[in-house]
């Protein structure tokens, strides 16, 4: 995924080299004076991605890029405002996207919303068929909560270098250190509506854009943007934190 960067005069003339998307810094010449966000808006800043913004702001990517009419995901500016709540026509196309089909009856053995697992992994009851396993063995620290302010994830111990895996298949859509207190931050798309995010490591071992099988390392146990060496594992649906213990096997 293409970061927002500032791109020099001569780039703008010759043109980007590498493969990469051109991105435009709009401050080239006189430079205005900013004008005060409005609610619901955001100011995209340099190192930001669609996904990285989607996910500080707990929205949905496909929402966020249908509210602005991004063609390109990858094609965000320095400076640009985007508007974080959708447009009644997008709420709508994700409304119609998202309705799920009926289940046939019997065709799994679910309980609450957890399907019966087997061999250590988890399969998500009835709306998908996304595999799930724990991303690494360590005691659970503190669970999820959906109060405001609380934890949107799982925190789980570990020892600095320890292995971090992929909970599902999936691509890499985010790996960096942009999003304040999660430090060195991997987040895997597993499919148009969910993703697992991977937080505090010590060291990243995959890159954006990177297709993952699911058990694949992609990262090492660290602290950063915490206190003691830990995985912040957090799964989200639309764009929200969901609970992960909905999806994990159970241990």
């Amino acid at each position: 995924m293409i970061r927002a960067v500032v791109v020099t005069v001569s780039l703008l003339l010759t043109g980007c080299s590498g493969g990469y998307a051109p991105v435009f810094d709009q401050s080239l010449g006189a430079r205005p004076e900013p004008t005060r966000l409005a609610p619901g808006e955001y100011r995209v800043q340099s190192g930001d991605t669609l996904f990285g913004i989607a996910f500080k702001l707990g929205v949905d990517p496909r929402e966020l890029q249908r509210t602005n009419n991004i063609r390109d995901k990858n094609r965000i500016f320095v400076g640009q405002v985007l508007k974080t709540q959708p447009t009644p026509r997008s709420q709508k196309l994700v409304s119609q996207q998202s309705t799920p089909t009926k289940a046939k009856k019997n065709s799994e053995n679910v309980v609450g919303s957890r399907a019966e697992t087997t061999a250590g992994t988890g399969v998500l009851a009835a709306a998908t068929n996304i595999k799930w396993r724990w991303p690494h063995d360590g005691k659970v620290l503190a669970r999820y909560s959906s109060a405001e302010g609380g934890n949107k994830g799982l925190d789980i111990s570990g020892k600095i270098g320890d292995p971090v895996v992929a909970a599902a298949e999936g691509t890499v859509v985010y790996a960096g250190s942009g999003l304040l207190g999660y430090g060195n931050l991997v987040i895997i798309s597993h499919s148009q509506e969910f993703l697992s995010a991977y937080a505090h490591n010590s060291r990243i071992l995959v890159r954006e854009n990177q297709k993952v099988k699911q058990s694949e390392l992609v990262a090492e146990i660290g602290n950063t943007g915490a206190s003691v060496p830990m995985l912040h594992f957090e799964v989200r649906r639309d764009g929200r934190p969901v609970d992960p213990l909905r999806y994990l096997p159970k241990r």
